[in-house]
């Protein structure tokens, strides 16, 4: 900001009014610019300038995408579990024994791409402290990853990167990682996906708030000391279009330091527990402005902050980089002046840096009526005084042109059902094969075996099952399962459908586990919003995900939304991540999806129909991208996840797979290798269709003897189609038809699906 005095203060500013601010450089618009000028009555100062534009970013505003979010809360089911909806850090649900969840999803995609470790593991920092400003202990965290081909260059460069970066900072945390997912493809070779999600328990009555009441009450900052990284972050590398110059942003990537979080957790929680803080919120994305703005909004509108005492690496920093910078482990909390000397204590007894940096303050009705008042001073001086509420409520609101794109109908017209199928059963298994082995459907234990997936002890099922399950407290037997799917090739061929599908497949893997799926977060990963094309894969993908959560009673309790993810022109396949949370009243009835009991029967639940558009096998084996997506039918997907949690409760099941990319023939594999037994099945239907169908709300499950009437019984009850279809025994997967077999050993199906990321990654 050479552009302007090195202390620019409000007196300066409103006698010259002319000078040159570097708004463009920061990512603001010149309407957007002079919107602020029209709020202030005046030039904004570069510290106030600072506060716009990371707080008005496409990042931390949702500028392009409010309007079509809020039907989120517009058709949200009733729902009396919500306890925390849309707005805070992160949503709050009620999960019986008087204790509550909290769980979000959030993208720390463009930091990751240009530095992979310290992107992914500043992600996980950044949605555990999320968690824990809502007064809850954080206990496990998830990831849903996306990048370019597994055999590409940069891929090697950014996976192992991004991997280390979550394993070192959830290990250190010692946080389990209970499950999540990895997906390839060219789109992403450019632009990986890095979605964190963590979950967080409490009691009801320890839930915290964003806010600052309270006038005379302090506000600390406490944690670790700011610095220069991360300047920008927000405004600058998450909230435009990456370019080759991308990788001289590195600057702007946050350090974090997992062993400080682990400090600050501990000590924030005994501050909670001794009812020592009104207010909290943590520092992410804009850092403290982000922090100062929403505390001073959520509460009586004002605020007064010496940016002085805000304790520094480099001394060197000027205000408005104090205010962008984006240091990790660091939160800030508003204190009654009774209860200071106890937290600051506490605070030392963890090793916690904590400084008082201002105070609450009333404000007049006029200066209410404009929003608050938010005053920063720097060794005297007033470098800020604006409203609070119009940086972090009143920001701009763009209803961005969408149309579906021209190429729209070429792209569904190229069925997928026209491509080759294999003419013989020899054909048919190496397909399936080579389906089974295909990064992204293939085993991801190259990426998981790195992550620490039973720390804490209260990890119930955990990868590769088809979503993670904690039990909540050590004296309950309930507990929580969570799932995160996507599906780029769905959402590309029908945004509205593909999301469904997504939200269907999460809810399916979480119904799978015996538990009853409860909540939603999301996380939205798209192209450019000024790109009228990009934005209409949103607004359909977000009324896909309204409608669906509507129509199954599960409301969104918060997410993220990541846009400009595209390199040049070239977008990545709208990807939108969704989390389901459900609750199971006893983790010891859970299902996992190994088939490990010799002459268990094996039953297939739901319809198969002919149906490949954007499945593994059209991708896997032909390049192809076309067609329409399978039907989505939500009252199956209702009525299938009871049978699913009915037949966990009772007993029936012995174990359940969820049937998704690859589609039956991959699920039968998955589950015969990870029960070290094979399965002989018979399949009625055309064998192709009955292997590589990727038909949505179905399954398979394994019923002990003796129990084949009940699950057939419980089945009808729902009006879930069932049909037996074979016995688990062997050391083969043996599919039956009526013109012959394809027999496959088990080791030669461990094979194709442990080799292939190993073979591709192993020495990175």
């Amino acid at each position: 900001m050479s552009e302007v005095p090195r202390l620019d203060t409000v007196a300066v500013a409103q006698n010259s009014p002319d000078t040159p601010q570097p708004y463009a450089e920061l990512g603001m618009a010149k309407d957007e610019y002079e919107r602020v000028r029209e709020i202030l009555g005046r030039r904004p100062t570069s510290a106030e300038l600072a506060i716009y534009s990371v707080m008005w970013s496409e990042h931390c505003s949702y500028k392009s995408s409010k309007v079509h979010l809020r039907q989120f809360g517009e058709k949200a089911p009733h729902s009396d579990a919500l306890l925390v909806g849309m707005g805070e850090n992160a949503g709050v649900v009620d999960v019986g024994d008087g204790r509550a969840v909290t769980f979000k999803i959030e993208s720390h995609n463009h930091p990751s791409y240009v530095e992979p470790h310290q992107g992914a593991a500043t992600g996980v920092g950044g949605i555990v402290r999320d968690i824990l400003t809502m007064g809850a202990r954080p206990v496990a965290v998830m990831d849903a990853l996306r990048f370019g081909p597994a055999d590409a260059d940069d891929t090697k460069r950014v996976l192992p990167g991004v991997v280390s970066g979550i394993s070192f900072y959830g290990n250190c945390l010692g946080l389990p990682n209970i499950g999540g997912e990895i997906g390839f493809g060219t789109g992403y070779l450019g632009n990986p996906l890095v979605n964190a999600l963590c979950v967080g328990v409490m009691k009801h009555e320890d839930i915290k708030l964003a806010q600052a009441p309270g006038p005379g009450n302090k506000v600390v900052l406490f944690g670790s000391t700011t610095g220069p990284d991360g300047i920008g972050g927000a405004s600058v590398l998450a909230s435009a279009t990456f370019d080759d110059e991308s990788h001289a942003k590195r600057p702007s990537v946050q350090v974090g330091d997992p062993f400080m979080e682990k400090l600050l957790i501990e000590c924030s929680l005994e501050l909670f527990a001794k009812d020592l803080v009104v207010g909290i919120q943590d520092l992410g994305a804009a850092g403290v402005s982000c922090a100062t703005t929403e505390l001073a909004a959520g509460g009586t509108g004002g605020m007064d902050i010496r940016l002085d005492r805000v304790p520094l690496r480099d001394p060197r920093l000027t205000p408005e980089e104090i205010l962008m910078s984006e240091s990790q482990e660091r939160m800030m909390a508003i204190v009654e002046p009774a209860k200071m000397d106890e937290f600051l204590a506490i605070c030392e007894k963890w090793q916690i840096l904590a400084t008082e940096i201002g105070e609450v303050t009333d404000v007049t009705p006029e200066e209410a009526e404009r929003g608050g008042r938010l005053v920063m001073t720097w060794h005297g001086e007033t470098v800020v005084d604006m409203p609070p509420r119009t940086a972090s409520d009143e920001g701009p609101v763009y209803e961005r042109p969408y149309a579906r794109p021209e190429s729209q109908d070429a792209l569904q017209a190229d069925d997928a059902a026209d491509l080759p199928r294999p003419a013989t059963d020899a054909e048919l298994r190496g397909q399936l094969l080579r389906v089974l082995g295909a990064p992204g459907v293939g085993d991801p234990t190259w990426v998981t075996q790195q992550y620490d997936s039973y720390v804490r002890g209260d990890t119930v099922v955990s990868n590769p099952h088809d979503a993670g399950m904690i039990r909540i407290a050590d004296d309950s037997h309930r507990g929580v399962a969570l799932s995160t799917d996507g599906n780029g090739r769905y959402t590309r061929l029908d945004p509205y459908a593909g999301t469904q599908l997504a939200y269907a497949e999460a809810y399916r893997n979480v119904a799978a586990t015996g538990a009853r799926p409860l909540a939603v977060t999301n996380c939205l990963n798209f192209g450019s919003p000024e790109d009228p094309g990009v934005m209409w894969q949103f607004a359909e993908s977000t009324r896909g995900l309204a409608d669906a959560c509507k129509a199954l009673g599960t409301p969104v309790t918060g997410g993220n939304v990541s846009f400009y993810n595209q390199t040049g022109d070239v977008a990545i396949n709208p990807t939108p991540v969704i989390g389901v949370l459900g609750v199971i009243d006893d983790v010891r009835t859970r299902l996992k999806t190994a088939f490990s009991e010799e002459g268990a029967r094996v039953f297939l639940l739901g319809e198969t129909r002919p149906e490949f558009g954007g499945s593994a096998w059209a991708d896997t084996v032909h390049g192809h991208l076309g067609g329409l997506p399978p039907r989505v039918d939500l009252t199956a997907e209702a009525a299938l996840g009871e049978v699913l949690a009915e037949a966990a409760e009772s007993g029936l099941a012995a174990a359940a797979h969820d049937l998704s990319d690859g589609g039956l023939g991959v699920a039968l594999a998955e589950s015969a290798l990870r029960g070290g037994t094979g399965v002989r099945v018979t399949v009625s239907a055309d064998v192709f269709t009955a292997l590589f169908s990727e038909s949505g709300a179905r399954a398979i499950v394994a019923v002990a003897p003796g129990g084949e009437e009940g699950l057939v019984a419980l089945a009808a009850r729902h009006g879930v189609p069932v049909e037996q279809i074979g016995t688990v025994g062997g050391d083969a997967l043996v599919v039956s038809h009526g013109g012959g077999a394809v027999e496959v050993p088990l080791a030669e199906l461990r094979e194709a699906y442990e080799s292939a990321l190993p073979t591709l990654l192993g020495d990175l």
